[in-house]
Order: C-alpha cells, then structure tokens, then sequence
C-alpha cells in the first residue's frame, strides 16, 4: 500500500501505546511485565518476486528479519511462518512450490541463528510467504529509531533497484503485457544476459540477512537506522526523520547506489518505478543507519563488508531542520546515480 494510503488510514486512529514504545516504525516496541524486558516484533508477506520458490522463501524469511535488524536486534527468539498454497496451480506443482518455500524461507531463519516454531497455513490464489519474528531484549541490545542529530552520516547497506531487475527479467521474451510493451524500450541497451546479471545481483542482495549490519551498528555507535523496503529509500528516510525525537532533522541523500542498469532501464521506461527520486520499492532491502560521524560511518562499512563480502555506501547526511521547518528527508537535487 502506498505510504500515503496507510498514514491516511491509521490517522485518528489511537491505541494504549506508553512513553518508552515506539509505534509506527519499523517494529513493535514495547514493555513486557518484566521490568527491563521488552518484546519486539515485526510481520511481513510477499506473493513471489523471482522464479525459484526455495529462493522467494529465503527472501520472505530475511525481509521479515531485517526490521528487528534495523533496531540493532542481532538475537531472535522466534519466527511464526504465514503461507498461503496456491489454488489456482495443479496439485503436483503446487505441492512442489508449497514444500519449496517452506524449505527456503526455514533455511534463512536457520542462518539466523533462529527457528520455525507455529504459523498459519491458508488457500489462495497466488502462493504467498512470509511471517512474524521477534525478541525479547534489554535497552542496551537496542539501537531505537529517532536519536539522529546534526553532523550524522548516513549509510546504506545494500544496492536500491531490485524491483527494476526483477521486472526487466520478466519482460524479456515479451510474453506478458509489459513485457511486450517494456522490453522494446530498453532491448537496444540491455541483452538478455545482462537482465540476468540484474536479476542475479538482486536475488544476492535480497538474499542477504541484515544481521551483521546490525551487529556493527551497535558496535559504532549508531544514532538510528530503518530498513529500505516498500516505501524506498526516501520513503523510509522520511519516516525515520519523521520519529525523531533528539530534535529536528533534515536527512539528505546524496548518493544513489543501484544495481548496474537498474537506473537505465527505469529512465528507458519513463521513470515508472521511480528509482532516481528514491521511491522505487524495495524487498529486503538495506539498512539506512545514520552513524555519528565519517570516521563511524568508515569503520561500520569497514566491517559489514568484512563480514559479508558486499560493498556498503556512504549515502548521505543529516542536518538541522530549517527554521519553523518539521524534521524530513530529501534526496538531493544533484545527488548521484552510483552503477555498482
């Protein structure tokens, strides 16, 4: 649902949320009982994305652990899976994709250190999967979202453009509408097997858990992070400036780090997924994480890289709202198209 959509639909609309839980982000933060204790959750689902199903469930399985991730969780407790079989395949294949989704998305949360315990099973037309994760956490395994502040660096984990690759792969052949209507606009630039290459980039990038980007973000003393997801980089970017709550802010992305052609090919088809104004929709994207200073900033890409042998980039700044100004995000208007 578009961002606009959601914050229309939950606006009036009021519940029981105490001093020290935070609502509205990417997780549910709250107190437990138990003094000092806090539970921790987040829930996702996607219908597929790519044509594996053991791949889509690994996908599913690390966009639903990416948002603990992005508050600094690097421990999970538990993970809940939600599947829905498809209806509208026949028997022998759906039984495939069913067990295969359920393989790959139980295969990700295993490399997280954590396990499949409950979920819930339904028909429907389209497979889809996905689920609920969560923790039970101290103050001090928290990064909490809002405490950015002047003179911060911003830094992001993973390349943008993954929804781009996923349809340019699909449009080759030209066998569905946009495919017929997509591919001829970028066929003159983009061959079959650099579609591919898109596409495999994205997969590696979606595939990829978050955990040590979290793990770091504690140890170099992030200020906040969010991860990039449905909403893209600027959406996600407002809403984290949106929560501040050490002052007003101002995030400003300079930098645009896509997947080689990502940017091409959404400029060859008049800009339809909105990648260069930070828009384009994400699936377990990276984590944005404003670091105190350049020297953070350097040290915290030093080790995500180590510890997962892919590149991260310094991608923008955050500043002092202006005057009279609410705390917001913009990308800026010489910001750079980055090909990785």
């Amino acid at each position: 649902m578009p961002q606009e959509q959601l914050l229309a639909l939950l606006s009036g609309i009021t519940n029981n949320v105490k001093p020290n839980e935070t609502p509205g982000m990417d997780c549910a933060l709250v107190a437990t009982r138990h003094p000092g204790l806090f539970l921790i959750s987040t829930t996702d689902f996607f219908f597929p994305n790519v044509e594996h199903p053991f791949t889509q469930g690994r996908i599913a399985a690390a966009n639903v652990l990416s948002d603990l991730y992005a508050n600094g969780v690097v421990e999970v407790d538990t993970v809940l899976m939600l599947l829905a079989v498809s209806l509208d395949m026949e028997a022998p294949a759906r039984d495939v994709v069913a067990r295969e989704l359920i393989r790959g998305f139980t295969a990700a949360v295993a490399a997280a250190g954590a396990s499949v315990t409950g979920g819930q099973t339904v028909k429907n037309p389209w497979p889809i999967i996905g689920g609920v994760a969560s923790a039970t956490v101290r103050e001090g395994e928290l990064v909490r979202p809002g405490r950015a502040a002047p003179g911060n660096v911003l830094v992001l984990t993973k390349p943008l453009g993954t929804q781009v690759a996923a349809n340019a792969w699909q449009w080759r052949g030209q066998v569905t509408p946009a495919g017929a209507r997509n591919w001829p606009k970028v066929a003159h630039f983009l061959t079959e097997a650099a579609a591919g290459a898109m596409y495999d980039a994205a997969i590696s990038s979606m595939t990829r858990l978050n955990r040590a980007a979290a793990a770091a973000m504690r140890a170099h003393g992030a200020t906040s992070a969010t991860d990039v997801t449905g909403f893209g980089l600027l959406g996600h970017a407002r809403n984290l400036a949106a929560h501040n709550t050490s002052g007003r802010v101002r995030f400003r992305i300079h930098t645009l780090p896509c997947i080689a052609n990502a940017a091409a090919v959404d400029a060859a088809v008049g800009g339809t997924f909105r990648l260069a104004l930070g828009l384009s929709a994400e699936t377990s994207g990276g984590l944005l994480v404003a670091l105190p200073n350049a020297a953070a900033a350097a040290a915290f890409i030093a080790e995500v890289q180590a510890a997962d042998g892919a590149p991260a980039w310094v991608v923008g700044d955050v500043l002092a709202a202006e005057e009279g100004a609410e705390s917001d995000a913009v990308v800026a208007e010489d910001a750079r198209v980055l090909d990785v």
